[in-house]
């Protein structure tokens, strides 16, 4: 798989994994700058809500099935899920928590990036291609809805993603 390029249905899925890495340095830069915890965790519940829970459920509906359950790649991402879902319903302890979070995306991220997708798309057929690149629009993501946008106002701040449009 070495070299070749993601197939264009998933290219959604690896633009949501840049999001959600975006995300990652927003919160890493929030820990460095010394933002107040709360609100660095209060854009991240958000965050996980509006962009991650539904992007785990397409993975988990339309993207995973293509290995199986019984996958052990498939084993390990969906323990990542549940891991990163800990991480979130956790209120105490802001500090550690959300430096867990910046780092379990990163490496989350890069597994499946360079590993889970490339392995879907060798065995994955036209028609899980096809179906897959139907649903992703069902992810409308914007980040209008949040307004305290906390990293804007830092000496490094982290700019959103252009997008063409």
């Amino acid at each position: 798989m070495k070299g070749k390029k993601r197939h264009q249905a998933l290219m959604p899925f690896t633009e949501d994994h840049n999001e959600v890495l975006v995300f990652s340095e927003r919160i890493g830069t929030g820990l460095r700058e010394n933002v107040e915890r709360k609100r660095i965790k209060k854009y991240a519940n958000w965050f996980k809500d509006e962009y991650l829970d539904p992007h785990f459920e397409l993975e988990n509906q339309f993207i995973f099935p293509i290995l199986g359950k019984s996958n052990v790649r498939i084993k390990r991402a969906l323990a990542n899920h549940r891991r990163l879902n800990r991480l979130f319903d956790e209120s105490s302890n802001l500090d550690i928590v959300l430096n867990k979070i910046e780092e379990e995306i990163g490496s989350f991220i890069r597994f499946e990036e360079r590993i889970l997708y490339n392995e879907i798309q060798k065995i994955a057929s036209k028609e899980d291609l096809l179906m897959i690149e139907n649903v992703h629009h069902e992810l409308d993501f914007s980040e209008e809805g949040w307004e305290d946008r906390f990293w804007l106002n830092l000496s490094f701040p982290i700019s959103p993603k252009k997008t063409e449009g």
